[in-house]
């Protein structure tokens, strides 16, 4: 498309239009639309008038073939049917339209080579920064490939610590104590912790901080299964788990989704949650509070993670500089039904 065709608008409006009914350069017009320097406030509420007179609305494609802006932020998730992504892409979205930006959402299921080909075609797409939700170490190939394309770039569930992108996360080590403060204070010393792959930083956080405070308490003994953190992958770890629960009285799950896979073959082994097994999943997605029994979880701030990523994104394109930032959000506990209390 040429630059005269991209003055073109919805509505068979042109920019040129504009400029002629104002009687003005295109040039100006298109600088005073743009509340850009070197126009005469006069000129600028001249066109200004004009361009309302006329339901001028801009072409926001075709202006980002003369700005070379596409005013497009990028967003990787695992898997958007997860609601913890859900919330997490609705907090990104809202914060975005806020700051007169769009959002392409990709989703890499949880597999790093569709991830990458996601930030490529982002990129190729002008992208003017990505946010996502890395499903591993990315390597220093990867990193230098993304840092060469000189966007911004967020990590959600990440702490910052190599500095070379911005990041925002839960405080996952608070909430793994939680978790164990919870079970320990109901008298549970024999548990089962069900989390992810080793390589999953938050899950392995959430893990040490739980299995440390657990361990604090003498007498207590925790049994870690790993697992693919999906419900699928709760599932069939749980399946394997109720064959042989060696005395465990609760199980503490890296995420929610895992704690409903429990839920679900629970039912079929006819075990009864909490007065067999007590549960207590992460994350509290709106789903956690409806299921049966309803579930005792950590709540982490999902949609507030979406909008510091944003904001951050913001932050970075309009100072121009590529320091990283890095911001850690709160969690809390949420006791429901599904932990109970237990005498020794």
């Amino acid at each position: 498309m040429s630059v005269k065709k991209s003055h073109l608008l919805s509505g068979g409006v042109t920019l040129q239009a504009v400029a002629r009914a104002a009687g003005v350069t295109i040039a100006t017009a298109s600088r005073s639309l743009n509340d850009a320097y070197g126009v005469h406030p006069a000129t600028r509420a001249r066109v200004l008038q004009v361009a309302k007179k006329l339901n001028y609305t801009p072409n926001r494609f075709a202006r980002g073939l003369v700005t070379g802006r596409s005013d497009m932020i990028g967003l990787i998730v695992s898997d958007v049917r997860n609601s913890y992504f859900a919330e997490v892409a609705r907090g990104v979205e809202d914060a975005a339209l806020e700051a007169g930006r769009d959002v392409m959402l990709c989703n890499s299921d949880m597999n790093s080579a569709r991830q990458m080909k996601s930030i490529v075609s982002l990129l190729d797409k002008r992208a003017e920064a990505i946010i996502m939700n890395s499903v591993a170490a990315l390597s220093r190939d990867d990193q230098q490939q993304i840092a060469a394309a000189g966007v911004p770039i967020v990590l959600l569930n990440r702490a910052g610590r190599d500095g070379t992108f911005s990041t925002v996360c839960a405080d996952n080590e608070k909430g793994g104590r939680l978790a164990a403060e919870c079970l320990l204070r109901n008298g549970h010393r024999n548990v089962i912790h069900l989390t992810g792959p080793k390589s999953h930083a938050n899950l392995a956080r959430r893990s040490q901080a739980f299995v440390k405070a657990m361990s604090a308490q003498r007498g207590t003994k925790v049994c870690t299964v790993h697992a693919i953190h999906t419900l699928q992958g709760g599932y069939g770890a749980a399946q394997e788990i109720f064959r042989s629960m060696n005395g465990a009285t609760a199980i503490f799950t890296g995420n929610d989704v895992m704690a409903f896979g429990v839920m679900r073959a629970a039912i079929e082994a006819g075990i009864r949650i909490p007065r067999d097994i007590s549960l207590i999943g992460f994350d509290d997605v709106e789903l956690a509070a409806m299921s049966f029994p309803p579930l005792t979880t950590i709540h982490q701030p999902k949609y507030s993670v979406g909008r510091a990523a944003l904001e951050i994104v913001k932050e970075l394109l309009e100072s121009g500089t590529e320091t990283p930032r890095h911001r850690v959000l709160d969690v809390q506990l949420v006791e429901r039904a599904s932990v109970a209390k237990i005498s020794r």
